[in-house]
């Protein structure tokens, strides 16, 4: 599944570029994911704390997988157009809302507390393999055979992950807790319930705020790598798989870090460097005119990378009881939609200063923003 979205984030953005010749629709094509993760989030969480996660799983996959399609077939054919992308786009969003609380929660049940780093990690780790080897994969079908190439072998990849998640063994849960919350709450008092809790605990709430300030000042820099791979660096759709590849090769680094470290790590301090190194990475890669020495830079910008994400939800998820982890979740996702909304943000400025200093300032917005949640939540240098 991992290695399919990795690839959509070349391709998608590469067809959207080709189609318009836009910075601005480069941002747009990921602000119409918006809404859904916006507003459906809450209701995603909470299924996955009452019903099976395993089949909001399937489903999810499946529909992603029959849209991929979709598109190959559209492209192959000469009948794609840019609102097709939007559609699909809007249409992914909403399933991936479904599925990513399912699966998060589902790695938090199957091993106990003490191991929860070390199997998050262990999960990133396969993510960021992916991330190491889709985005290239996704370039060079490109070059070869275009976009269409691309999106038919993500098809099939959705395809072979929903076989796979079908063969695994284990209880379909009700609920993550011990079933008592599925049927004696309305969803409207579960949702709620489940952000009072995410507000309440300082811990899940500096982790939320972390990921949050990365989503919208520096994970956004993804949004204009079609720009510099062909405008800037001239590398094409080649180079701009490279670029992604090598930031999963930071990424996996960072995760085999994470994966064996365990809980020995200070993670708190280690979420706040982590992220203002960062923000500084990527203003290091957008001062960058030289493909090599942006290549460079990468696996820098993805080794850093991982403190926003990964170690976040090993904090959120360690922090939270069982029957609140799906809704904590929920709530961990909505960096989806902040991450939307800057990577509208970044579009729009690199329209009116060029996308080097729209990424620059971005990335140093990002960094000085951990000097602010230091400063102001003085109990997150203590969480473990």
């Amino acid at each position: 599944m991992a290695m399919g979205l990795w690839m959509d984030q070349v391709a998608r953005g590469w067809l959207i570029y080709q189609l318009t010749n836009s910075t601005v629709q480069l941002g747009l094509v990921r602000g119409v994911q918006a809404l859904p993760i916006l507003f459906l989030s809450p209701v995603a969480g909470s299924m996955a704390d009452r019903y099976g996660r395993k089949l909001q799983m399937m489903v999810a996959l499946v529909l992603d997988g029959l849209m991929y399609g979709v598109l190959a077939i559209l492209i192959t054919t000469g009948s794609i157009e840019a609102w097709h992308v939007y559609v699909t786009a809007f249409a992914g969003a909403i399933v991936q809302t479904f599925h990513h609380p399912s699966r998060a929660a589902m790695v938090a049940d199957a091993v106990p507390k003490e191991h929860l780093t070390n199997a998050i990690g262990l999960n990133s780790i396969a993510f960021n393999v992916s991330r190491s080897t889709g985005p290239a994969l996704a370039g060079l079908l490109i070059a070869r055979f275009g976009t269409a190439g691309s999106y038919s072998i993500q098809a099939v990849l959705y395809l072979l992950a929903t076989v796979l998640t079908g063969m695994l063994r284990m209880g379909e849960r009700a609920a993550a807790g011990a079933g008592g919350h599925g049927g004696k709450e309305s969803f409207g008092r579960s949702i709620l319930e489940g952000w009072k809790f995410t507000w309440k605990n300082e811990n899940v709430r500096a982790g939320i705020l972390i990921t949050m300030a990365s989503a919208l000042f520096i994970t956004p820099f993804v949004t204009l790598l079609p720009v510099f791979a062909r405008d800037i660096l001239q590398v094409g759709a080649t180079g701009q798989g490279f670029l992604l590849t090598g930031m999963g090769v930071g990424a996996l680094c960072s995760a085999v870090l994470i994966a064996s470290t365990g809980d020995r790590l200070p993670r708190g301090m280690v979420m706040l460097v982590g992220v203002t190194l960062y923000g500084l990475s990527v203003v290091a890669f957008a001062s960058s005119t030289w493909f090599k020495l942006s290549l460079i830079l990468m696996p820098l910008v993805g080794l850093f990378h991982v403190t926003s994400h990964a170690l976040v939800q090993t904090v959120i998820q360690a922090y939270s009881p069982s029957e609140f982890r799906g809704r904590t979740m929920a709530v961990f996702q909505q960096n989806h939609f902040v991450l939307t909304v800057g990577s509208m943000l970044v579009g729009f400025l690199a329209s009116l200063w060029g996308a080097q200093w729209a990424l620059g300032s971005m990335g140093v917005a990002g960094a000085l923003t951990m000097f602010v949640i230091f400063a102001k939540l003085p109990s997150i240098r203590n969480i473990r």
